[in-house]
């Protein structure tokens, strides 16, 4: 089992009103891996609107953050949780994973979503109907261009034409895919193409009974399209809390770090192998802490081990 941290990039920061500046970002990324973390994650939106509000909340975009991280990095894993699909043509999404692979040295999971927050697909002018449709087609285009270096497709929304990617990136069989769903038709796509799955968000692993159902759903799916579930690496995101924050959600895992790396390492009685956190308080200090909690999972969990 790894554990990485996720990037709080749509978090604000209250004194200037605008998301925490890539400087923080930076800070929090580098304590990550000095601190021996597995990985860095970030999601990808580019603004959010509440039912009950119109205001615009803004983020960062997701991918050219994770291209400056792998700059200032060298081993820590880097992750779109999750890669909003409709947003970019399916074709340049695997050319731009190919040229991340070479820039950050085979440190990419390509993270895929097919999005979810209908506000900023309609303020961006992008259709929101069909959505699994037309993730489906996408990958028709990106898992090929990846695995096998080129595509050549032509579906009701998407198509390709000798689609080649060249250069390919530095490792032959491209990223690992991980696909988060929980509904029939994602759950069949996963079981058809990704190499990692993902269920968020939880807290402590003896509440998480959604998870529990999910996976049962996902068994159901690779057993329907004749897939060896050992071959599809389970993910979860969890919400830690190291201190006490305001912010922190109230099914957050508490407590100090011994009670902390306990529960983290419930999770591998549930088969996950690699663990995202969504942590609390959103600083380089509080990382330092999960770190240490991290390392005591790697001693008592006979599973876990250094990436």
């Amino acid at each position: 089992m790894k554990i990485g941290l996720m990037l709080p990039i749509g978090q604000w920061d209250e004194p200037t009103g605008r998301p925490l500046p890539f400087d923080h970002l930076r800070a929090m990324t580098i304590a990550a891996e000095e601190g021996g973390l597995d990985s860095v994650w970030v999601p990808d939106h580019v603004l959010f609107r509440r039912p009950d509000d119109d205001k615009t909340h803004g983020i960062h975009e997701a991918w050219t953050l994770l291209s400056a991280l792998a700059a200032v990095t060298s081993s820590v894993q880097l992750g779109s949780l999750v890669l909003c699909v409709p947003f970019r043509n399916p074709a340049m999404t695997a050319k731009m994973a190919a040229t991340f692979e070479e820039v950050s040295g085979g440190r990419l999971i390509l993270g895929l979503g097919c999005g979810w927050h209908q506000p900023e697909f309609d303020a961006f002018g992008l259709p929101f109907d069909h959505r699994v449709g037309r993730f489906e087609e996408a990958l028709e285009v990106i898992v090929p261009m990846l695995r096998e270096g080129s595509a050549t497709f032509k579906g009701r929304w998407h198509r390709a034409d000798r689609a080649d990617l060249v250069p390919a990136g530095p490792r032959p069989e491209g990223p690992p895919i991980l696909i988060a769903g929980k509904q029939p038709r994602m759950l069949e796509l996963v079981a058809r193409h990704a190499q990692m799955w993902n269920a968020a968000w939880y807290g402590h692993p003896d509440e998480a009974h959604e998870l529990r159902e999910r996976l049962a759903n996902l068994h159901a799916a690779l057993a329907a399209a004749g897939r060896d579930p050992a071959t599809l690496e389970l993910t979860a995101g969890v919400f830690v809390a190291v201190a006490d924050d305001p912010d922190a959600p109230e099914n957050a895992i508490h407590g100090g770090t011994e009670e902390i790396a306990d529960a983290l390492a419930g999770y591998a009685a549930l088969g996950m192998s690699h663990l995202m956190v969504h942590l609390w308080p959103r600083t380089p200090d509080a990382v330092m802490n999960l770190a240490a909690a991290v390392a005591i999972v790697r001693r008592t969990v006979p599973d876990v081990t250094d990436r």
